[in-house]
């Protein structure tokens, strides 16, 4: 695979197997001292691309290193970060390999269809069971039943003039020949699905953010893909004083504090009106397993108010540590004529976050639905689709390290969904998971991206399967791709 960096040209791609009783090597970061600032670039037009503003999903389809592009209705080959060629038409999708074929294949949320990859050649439909009726604004694949296979939650939403509520399902996949409808929901107005094992207890958890005030659900999964709304119980529902719930469209998991334990952003569309303030978009701290893993709601740590906004997602853009947070807007010109455009905003440490949308030279983008990360160039820092764009990040000099995760297809998937990577520093522990799908509709690339600073000495990774197995590499070396392939223990 391709992982040559500007930053270490000597940079090659590392294979790792389990390595048993591998010791952790603990290194000194340089944290506190000034980051160099990264910008972006619009790359679209140059590299072939014709994109429309809807969500957009990042996968590798044909396996050749480069991570491709589904976005406004077609498969975008990446052609070794030349350029973009069409390889398929599609509509809005999420990804993961739901037959462990080695190849990732795609679920159609706009349309509530399947396509099985063809070896990367194309993609063919799949028939799916009998579905209830349903408008869906997004969906997340996850292993739900813990089976080895990944099963799709699909979110449903509304027909507001006919007073309909569509119902979210689950469907889950039986060996990867077929799928199932397990469970429907009417109750709620469903737009953007994300799942996360944010109690660390071996599955798959799932948010799902909810429109016309209504709660948020979290819905905790006792491991066999049946699943108990705790959100209320958690302190997950993200709303305020006097409403039942916000004008949810989407929500990011992510170690926004790097202490090892998995947060929630959870975005809220908010109009001032009669009633008074609606529910603002807020950050949920992880309490980690002393506070039973309870939702810690902190506000909006520097997110400043916008009306209209919509769809997030979380990724280290100038690769300091710290996860940043990408929020776009509905609308461009919002109520009383207000401006609204998407924000680019920093994380500077203890959930304290900042505008960087000029300094990023993103600013006063177009109103959109579409954020999704992915190193497109594989140069080691993430490139950014909003708007109907390409942004390319020019980079800043900082390390990283970029961690792909393949399951076995047995006792792990084979796209590896659910899979949590934790980095050990000295006082930090970032981590990130493996996820098939993020905010409204959008998917980030299953390659996972560590920002790294200043750090100069190897790094120990321990990675936590989502069937529950711990694997520890050591003394991994920065500024390059590592692949780590799942090995049953002995």
């Amino acid at each position: 695979m391709p992982t040559t960096s500007r930053f270490s040209p000597k940079s090659r791609a590392l294979r790792f197997f389990l390595i048993p009783g591998a010791l952790l090597s603990f290194a000194a970061t340089c944290a506190g001292e000034a980051q160099p600032a990264a910008v972006f670039t619009d790359r679209t037009a140059d590299l072939g691309l014709q994109l429309s503003t809807d969500a957009a999903c990042w996968a590798d389809f044909d396996n050749d290193g480069w991570v491709d592009l589904c976005a406004s209705g077609v498969v975008w080959k990446n052609n070794a970060g030349k350029g973009f060629t069409k390889l398929a038409d599609a509509g809005a999708s999420v990804a993961a390999d739901f037959d462990n074929d080695g190849f990732v294949d795609l679920f159609c949320w706009s349309s509530l269809r399947l396509y099985r990859n063809d070896a990367g050649k194309g993609f063919a439909e799949v028939k799916l069971p009998e579905l209830p009726k349903c408008v869906s604004r997004g969906a997340c694949w996850g292993d739900f039943d813990g089976d080895g296979f990944v099963d799709l939650y699909v979110g449903g939403y509304e027909d507001w003039d006919a007073g309909i509520t569509y119902p979210d399902m689950v469907l889950l996949n039986e060996k990867g020949k077929a799928f199932r409808v397990a469970w429907t929901e009417s109750r709620y107005r469903a737009r953007g699905v994300t799942a996360c094992d944010f109690d660390q207890d071996g599955d798959l958890d799932v948010y799902v953010s909810n429109y016309r005030l209504q709660p948020n659900l979290l819905w905790l999964n006792d491991g066999t893909g049946k699943f108990r709304d705790v959100a209320a119980e958690y302190g997950a529902v993200a709303t305020s004083p006097g409403f039942e719930g916000g004008h949810a469209i989407g929500a990011a998991w992510g170690d926004f504090d790097n202490d090892g334990l998995i947060d929630l952003f959870a975005g809220n569309f908010a109009h001032v009106d009669n009633r008074g303030d609606q529910p603002k978009s807020r950050f949920l701290r992880n309490l980690g397993p002393e506070k039973g893993h309870k939702l810690q709601d902190l506000g909006t740590c520097g997110v400043f108010y916008q009306e209209s906004y919509a769809s997030p997602s979380a990724g280290d853009y100038d690769n300091d540590g710290d996860l940043d947070l990408f929020f776009t807007t509905v609308y461009g010109t919002a109520s009383f004529g207000k401006k609204n455009y998407p924000v680019l905003y920093r994380n500077d440490a203890n959930f304290t976050f900042a505008d960087a949308t000029a300094s990023a030279q993103v600013a006063e983008l177009s109103p959109t639905y579409q954020a999704a990360w992915a190193d497109y160039d594989n140069d080691g820092d993430l490139d950014l689709a909003s708007g109907g764009k390409l942004f390319e990040n020019q980079g800043n000099g900082n390390a990283w390290l970029k961690v792909s995760l393949q399951g076995d297809g047995v006792a792990v998937n084979r796209s590896a969904i659910g899979a949590q990577v934790r980095v050990r520093l000295a006082g930090t522990v970032p981590t990130r998971q493996v996820e098939a799908g993020t905010g409204e509709g959008n998917q980030n690339d299953l390659t996972l991206h560590f920002g790294l600073g200043q750090q100069k000495a190897p790094v120990a990774l321990d990675i936590f399967w989502p069937n529950g197995t711990k694997q520890t590499v050591a003394n991994v070396e920065l500024n390059r791709l590592v692949t780590v392939s799942f090995s049953k223990p002995k």
